[in-house]
């Protein structure tokens, strides 16, 4: 037996099923501050000592994780998410773990994304609260073409629209394969359809407490990548790839419990809405600014808010009303368990670790400030104009990442929440982003000035 007395019960587990499955490598998975995944693969020998020293690596190379004088890092495996790869084989195969970032001195380092919701959690927990939540996950999937020159171009795979049962698209194979792929990692999925963009899919997955369902955002991307690559296409989860078609969001349910006791439901408030769920409200409002880089973190993110396609651009919220930033939704009325807030302005690029501390802990001061909520929205703010807008005392987001990043910068509260290190890296990383773009000269200034000037 590759495992002792001392182990416990999660740890034994993955050990047993990496000889019970003759795995020949195990990948050690985490997120840099951006989102992006990075791995790290160790042989089935390692694995048992892995639990226990963790596995060194050489932290300066990875953007963000540190400083070069403070290079050694340390991976440590989470038991808890051990998985099989599938599409590595089940047997003589991958499999693979989530995984925490140290110091040297086994200290969780601060540049660790996940760890940073770990805390936030921890913090609500210590009040015994638990955050769940549940995404709403868009992308599209591109054929690949290339030109007589050789060149790459990418077109949707279809032209179907919303809820479109699009005869011999391989959408509809490519849904089912990809669900069947999470469903055997243990990853539930709610339903899938074709979204209202050409190639545009959207899968939803089932709710989870906020850190599964972080990792499994993660690893869901990576699972729609892989599958992509089986079928010669090519998944982007780019919040805005198409100029003429809606940008891919994330809209994503939240829900906070009190051990059984969902405390956003109250029976007897208007909408069955609790003191609490609209305290949570205000405060995710009050802060929206000054969090929008970090739900929103790339400079095409602003293009899908601001891309005229129906997605919410003001701090607002409505029952059921689907142009403001949160929405109530109505589905299950009277039901306790279902009553959640849908928050519909962060895309599918965010760092999930990232945005949930930060939606969570802006939700958590807004109740422990006990805030009162503004009235909700039932206009349609998609048809207002700005003076409109403001008469009702409505604010638009900020429309470019720049602007987000000049709400952030001033922000004591987000630093706080996400710590010195990851704040400075995070907006030095997307002010140089934002200059790298001011530089580019695009298709449409060369198409629209270059003949008039």
């Amino acid at each position: 037996m590759w495992y002792n007395d001392n182990v416990d019960k999660k740890t034994e587990y993955a050990l047993q099923v990496a000889q019970d499955q003759n795995i020949k490598f195990v990948r050690l998975w985490f997120a840099d501050v951006l989102g992006f995944l990075k791995s790290i693969a160790i042989a089935p020998a390692e694995l048992e000592n892995s639990f226990v020293e963790g596995i060194g690596f050489d932290g300066s190379s990875v953007e963000g994780l540190t400083r070069v004088t403070e290079f050694d890092m340390i991976a440590k495996p989470d038991a808890s998410t051990f998985q099989m790869l599938p599409w590595r084989g089940e047997v003589g195969g991958t499999a693979r773990m989530f995984c925490g970032i140290l110091t040297p001195n086994k200290e969780n380092s601060l540049a660790d994304s996940r760890y940073i919701l770990k805390r936030s959690l921890s913090k609500a927990q210590k009040k015994g609260l638990t955050l769940y939540a549940h995404p709403e996950i868009e992308f599209y999937l591109f054929k690949k073409h290339k030109n007589k020159r050789g060149a790459v171009k990418l077109e949707p795979v279809d032209h179907g629209g919303y809820f479109d049962h699009v005869p011999r698209s391989i959408g509809q194979d490519f849904r089912r394969d990809t669900i069947t792929t999470l469903e055997k990692m243990g990853i539930s999925v709610e339903f899938s359809h074709h979204e209202v963009g050409p190639g545009q899919n959207e899968i939803d997955l089932r709710h989870a407490d906020a850190l599964t369902c972080a990792d499994n955002i993660i690893t869901f991307r990576t699972v729609v990548k892989e599958i992509a690559l089986q079928y010669g296409t090519v998944a982007s989860f780019m919040p805005k790839p198409l100029v003429h078609a809606p940008g891919s969001a994330m809209h994503t349910h939240f829900s906070l419990f009190d051990n059984e006791t969902n405390i956003f439901y109250d029976g007897n408030s208007e909408h069955n809405l609790s003191i609490t769920g609209r305290r949570f409200i205000a405060g995710i409002l009050m802060h929206a600014h000054e969090i929008s880089a970090i739900t929103n973190q790339f400079v095409n993110s602003y293009k899908r808010l601001f891309g005229g396609d129906e997605a919410p651009n003001s701090a607002c919220w409505g029952v059921d009303n689907r142009s403001a930033m949160i929405r109530v939704p109505r589905y299950k009325l009277g039901k306790k368990q279902s009553m959640r807030i849908e928050l519909r302005s962060i895309d599918t690029a965010t760092n999930p670790y990232l945005a949930f501390s930060i939606i969570l802990a802006a939700g958590m001061d807004g109740i422990e400030k006990k805030l009162d909520l503004e009235p909700e929205t039932t206009n349609d703010v998609w048809a207002l104009t700005e003076t409109q807008r403001r008469a009702l005392g409505i604010k638009s987001l900020p429309n470019s990442l720049e602007q987000a990043l000049s709400y952030m910068e001033e922000s004591e509260f987000v630093a706080d929440i996400l710590g010195e290190h990851i704040f400075d890296y995070f907006l030095k990383n997307k002010h140089d982003e934002c200059d790298r773009y001011n530089q580019q000269i695009t298709q449409f200034e060369t198409e629209y000035l270059f003949n008039k000037l």
